[in-house]
């Protein structure tokens, strides 16, 4: 029996998922601050400083839960994922599309690929259906207390983790393996099979670099701003996404439609490679 070939559907979380940033269901509460001070706090951090955003805003989390005498245990933060909220369908969306998948022939896998926190995503209802989060994350001392990031995930070097998914290398620290010459048809999961999508700006290269090299890219907008999807239509124009859809995972939507299209085209794709090797 052929073995199942892989498809990834690789998903950003914030915005993409979930309609706000993770940290403002829970953390920015608790230490007393408003989502616009938080990030406001953390951006003129980045800019005076000139430093990487991302950085700045994981040192703003330390700097405000030390300041509030919270836990920066990693438990602490799966806590706070347990009330991250999202959009309409995306509890159901993973069964439903492993389902269509797996009718066809292929194997879907799920994967994160975004600049919010790992810790956080770990405590979501939905953590459990992803292959490998890739996200930004701490280091723990011997007491189990976060001080210093471990991993900082920005716009561009996020492109470093489809190679990952791309060649099978799951690992943060690994250099050698993903950067070892392999055979893309030998590769786990070619880009030809590899579904992105993403919200904004910040996915642009990783959505651009997974057309640009046979797969399909999605950019999805929060369906409650009815005048986004103009704005988003221009990564069409641009040639930087295939695809734009309201970010509504419910059976029937579009996304649910272009994703199963997708594919469609993907099993029809394997299936006539297939018949070359008779």
């Amino acid at each position: 029996m052929t073995q199942k070939k892989t498809v990834a559907l690789i998903y950003d979380f914030d915005g993409t998922l979930s309609p706000g940033n993770m940290q403002e269901y829970d953390f920015i509460p608790a230490v007393g601050k408003s989502n616009r001070e938080f990030w406001s706090d953390a951006n003129v951090l980045a800019e005076t400083q000139d430093a990487d955003p991302v950085l700045a805003y994981m040192a703003r989390m330390i700097q405000e839960a030390q300041s509030k005498g919270l836990s920066l245990r990693r438990e602490a933060f799966q806590e706070s994922g347990r009330n991250v909220r999202y959009f309409d369908g995306v509890k159901e969306w993973f069964s439903r599309m492993n389902r269509y998948a797996e009718e066809r022939g292929l194997r879907l896998l799920h994967y994160i690929n975004s600049s919010g926190l790992k810790e956080i995503i770990e405590g979501t209802s939905i953590a459990h259906e992803f292959k490998h989060i890739y996200a930004c994350s701490f280091l723990y001392n011997v007491d189990g207390i976060a001080y210093w990031p471990a991993v900082a995930i920005n716009y561009t070097n996020k492109t470093q983790f489809i190679f990952k998914i791309n060649k099978g290398v799951e690992s943060v620290y690994d250099t050698q393996l993903v950067n070892r010459y392999m055979e893309e048809e030998r590769r786990p999961v070619p880009f030809k099979r590899m579904i992105y999508v993403g919200d904004g700006t910040t996915d642009i290269p990783c959505m651009r670099l997974v057309k640009n090299y046979g797969g399909h890219s999605i950019a999805v907008y929060n369906p409650a701003d009815k005048g986004k999807r103009r704005e988003m239509n221009t990564l069409i124009r641009d040639n930087r996404v295939n695809y734009v859809c309201a970010a509504d995972y419910t059976e029937g939507s579009e996304i649910d439609k272009v994703v199963k299209r997708v594919i469609d085209k993907i099993a029809a794709d394997v299936a006539l490679e297939e018949l070359k090797t008779f």
